[in-house]
């Protein structure tokens, strides 16, 4: 069952050195105050997962919180590179990051075969592709019913798993509506799940086939209005573009990113003085 909790005591009891984390969200809900809240605590040696590292993934990488990545694509969507995980990459700062890359479908299978409890998924892929050469991880197996080659990985269990949504009861059940990536995959496949949500209410007035997490599959809920910004939260708040385009020549240089995560992450108690910064400074 959830406890709902604040997301500071979240991270400390749930997050814990050298876990397998996940902070799933595809364009929209990225739990992007979860990932604040992992560096204000110096959590370190994470093996993340995440089938589109954006913004999140390149703070927890710049400020030295990571070890290794399992990954679908990575960029700054609509601008470009990831310059802190491209230094990691190239040049081991500001700590070596082993990187385990996936295709998108290869890896929101193994979503779905760790939600399953299944140790692998298998799926019709990588023909043609140079990935498997790259990768030990993805392999090739023969069906035993029709002879077929299929591509093979190893399920994703992490030990916690983070994600953002609209609403959450006060029995901690939690609804997200809108584009869902593999959040509900993610969160069956933890270990723990840590849920932050915009509002909590007496009743979540979900409507049918809505996507609803039961309680008695989450850890914790933390009520963080704009958890997730700069994504957005369909219902309660627009993308916000400029600060994507703003955070290329942040985290282009070392001592600027260093400087901006000194002042706004480290520097602030918890994501609403981080945001009242924010706003301070446009």
């Amino acid at each position: 069952m959830a406890e709902i909790i604040s997301l500071r005591e979240a991270v400390e009891r749930f997050i814990n050195d050298g876990d397998k984390v996940a902070l799933e969200g595809f364009t929209h809900l990225i739990p992007t105050a979860a990932s604040h809240e992992i560096i204000r605590q110096g959590k370190k040696d994470l093996h993340v997962v995440r089938m589109t590292p954006d913004l999140v993934y390149d703070l927890l990488i710049g400020a030295g919180c990571t070890r290794k990545l399992t990954f679908s694509w990575g960029g700054n969507p609509g601008v470009g590179s990831l310059h802190r995980l491209r230094d990691a990459v190239e040049k081991q700062w500001p700590n070596a990051l082993e990187i385990d890359e996936h295709s998108h479908a290869d890896l929101a299978n193994s979503y779905v075969a760790g939600a399953s409890g299944l140790p692998f998924a298998v799926l019709r892929a990588y023909a043609g592709s140079d990935l498997p050469k790259v990768n030990p991880n993805i392999k090739f197996i023969q069906c035993p019913f029709t002879g077929e080659q299929l591509a093979a990985v190893p399920s994703v269990r992490p030990d916690v798993t983070v994600i953002h949504a609209q609403k959450a009861d006060r029995k901690g059940n939690v609804l997200l509506w809108g584009i869902l990536g593999v959040q509900k995959e993610a969160a069956l496949a933890a270990k723990r799940c840590i849920v932050t949500v915009e509002e909590i209410v007496d009743d979540l007035n979900a409507p049918m086939n809505a996507c609803v997490l039961p309680t008695w599959a989450l850890t914790a809920v933390c009520h963080v209005p704009g958890g997730a910004h700069p994504s957005y939260a369909h219902g309660y708040y627009e993308r916000d573009n400029r600060f994507y385009q703003a955070w290329d020549p942040i985290a282009r240089n070392r001592e600027t990113f260093t400087a901006w995560i000194d002042e706004y992450i480290r520097g602030t108690r918890d994501f609403s003085e981080f945001q009242a910064k924010i706003a301070e400074a446009k």
